[in-house]
């Protein structure tokens, strides 16, 4: 932790762990009777994939992508590109995203349709927290942990600058303050 930094918990990990564990039931019943392949957004998504996918009770696999935005200082334009792409076929297989943060949608615009190209039977998305207000491109996300308007983010692998992922908790860092220069969507 910086000098600097303040860090107010929003959600405790025993919150976290209840939803997770929901989550997990509510994917299970889903897809009550299939497999489903299941690909984690690096780096943010691992620490909530890895918990979510032990409550999935679906005989599943786990793939990961790793993806880059671009754009200028302060706001995403949406230019994205994988720098780490899937491994598993996925044709004719139900398909999984699991995302810490949505915010302006275009990271998973960008994935989802690109996941699309390669036929599988459906492509669902699972996110930590879902910033609405910030979307700035039209994106349906199936599955929602938490609802969280403002602030920016960190802990179960939110990160600022490679920094508290590592935490159990989810904090607000410098509560009601943005840092200037860094892009939520790429994480």
């Amino acid at each position: 932790m910086h000098r600097d930094d303040q860090l107010k918990e929003i959600l405790s990990p025993e919150t976290i762990q209840a939803r997770v564990k929901e989550l997990g039931e509510e994917i299970s019943r889903d897809y009550m009777g299939r497999s489903l392949v299941v690909i984690a957004i690096l780096k943010g998504a691992f620490i909530f994939t890895a918990d979510l996918s032990r409550h999935i009770k679906n005989p599943l696999q786990i793939d990961f992508v790793r993806l880059a935005s671009y754009g200028s200082q302060t706001e995403s334009l949406g230019k994205v590109s994988i720098t780490k792409d899937i491994e598993l076929d996925i044709k004719d297989r139900d398909v999984l995203v699991v995302e810490d943060l949505v915010d302006t949608g275009y990271t998973l615009k960008y994935l989802k349709e690109l996941l699309e190209l390669h036929s599988p039977a459906s492509v669902k998305i699972c996110c930590l927290i879902d910033k609405k207000e910030r979307r700035q491109v039209p994106i349906d996300v199936d599955y929602i942990g938490f609802d969280i308007p403002r602030g920016f983010l960190v802990g179960y692998g939110l990160d600022f600058d490679e920094q508290y992922r590592n935490l159990p908790g989810i904090y607000h860092l410098n509560p009601g303050y943005e840092p200037k220069g860094f892009i939520p969507s790429d994480r």
